[in-house]
Formats: C-alpha cells, sequence, structure tokens
C-alpha cells in the first residue's frame, strides 16, 4: 500500500468511499450522497489552502484517503486544524487508517498547527478506540447535536497536541 497526495484522478475513488460512508454509517452526519463536480471543489479549494488530501492505493486503486482544514474561521483558531480519514470499507481493520492519519501530522507541523481535532460519533467506539492509539484524548461531547437515521447523535470531540504542549507562537 502506498500513501501519496493525491490527484485529481483519485477523486472517483475518493467520491465512492465517501458516498459508501454516508450511506451506511454516521461516520459522517451528512445524508445526501456527494458527485464528481462537489468533490472536485473540495479538492481544489483544501490544496488551494495548501492542506493535504492523501490517498493510499493499493492494486485495486484508492482505498482509502485523509485531510484536513480549519477548525473554525476565526483567528484564534489559526493553530488548530480538524481532520477526516475515511477507509474503503473493505480494507478497514488493516491499518490503513492509522498511516493517513499519521501521514497529516508532518503536514500539519510544517504549516505550524498545534493541535489536530477529531470530530466522532459517539456510538463509533472502533473510531473512538482508533484515536485514542495514536494519542489523542476526548476533550468533549456534545449530546443530540446531530440527527440521521431517525436518531439523535452524540459528537465526541477528540484532540492531540502535535507539536508540544505549551507551544511558544508568535502571535
Amino acid at each position: 500500500m502506498d500513501i501519496r497526495p493525491a490527484t485529481e484522478a483519485d477523486i472517483p475513488g475518493i467520491v465512492a468511499i465517501y458516498n459508501e460512508v454516508i450511506d451506511t454509517s454516521t461516520a459522517v452526519y451528512s445524508v445526501k450522497p456527494v458527485d464528481l463536480a462537489d468533490r472536485l471543489a473540495w479538492f481544489v479549494e483544501r490544496t488551494a489552502k495548501g492542506y493535504p488530501v492523501l490517498v493510499a492505493l493499493d492494486e485495486t486503486g484508492v482505498v482509502g484517503f485523509s485531510t484536513f482544514g480549519d477548525f473554525r474561521s476565526s483567528p484564534g483558531y489559526r493553530y488548530s486544524v480538524e481532520h477526516s480519514v475515511h477507509v474503503r470499507n473493505d480494507q478497514r481493520g488493516r491499518g490503513v487508517g492509522e498511516k493517513l492519519l499519521e501521514a497529516l501530522f508532518p503536514p500539519a507541523l510544517a504549516l505550524g498547527k498545534h493541535v489536530m481535532i477529531g470530530a466522532i460519533d459517539a456510538a463509533n467506539h472502533a473510531s473512538i478506540r482508533f484515536h485514542e492509539k495514536i494519542g489523542f484524548t476526548v476533550v468533549g461531547t456534545m449530546p443530540e447535536v446531530g440527527r440521521k437515521f431517525g436518531r439523535w447523535l452524540d459528537l465526541v470531540f477528540m484532540q492531540r497536541i502535535i507539536d508540544a504542549p505549551g507551544a511558544v507562537r508568535a502571535d
């Protein structure tokens, strides 16, 4: 398996993975599938900001992707990013997600980021354990902030300081 920056040619594989996640899980709270044009615009916007979009590939094509973006738009949050990692359903539990998430740390550090945040459905215990294994800690839970599949969803926020706790920044 190789991990590399995504190209426009990888967008169909990203769309297939993301739409499967939308259709079958609460890993994202979206309910409508995305199309190629939507994901291409997303890709262009992310990369224009200097943010990575990474893909994991094997002989069958794209098996996962990861990225991060602004946590919030206010300048006070400029050192924090929120990540996304999604793996094709037949490749989950094989270490693909771990490699994709860890591959985000160097570009985040290169951009001067201090904290990486994950927002995870509270019922997704596997994802919470996965993040804990990589050094993320639970920092809060927001009850009933999402709704999908006819039920209310609780959102868990996890974070990892990726440089050094208390690192000094020139504002």
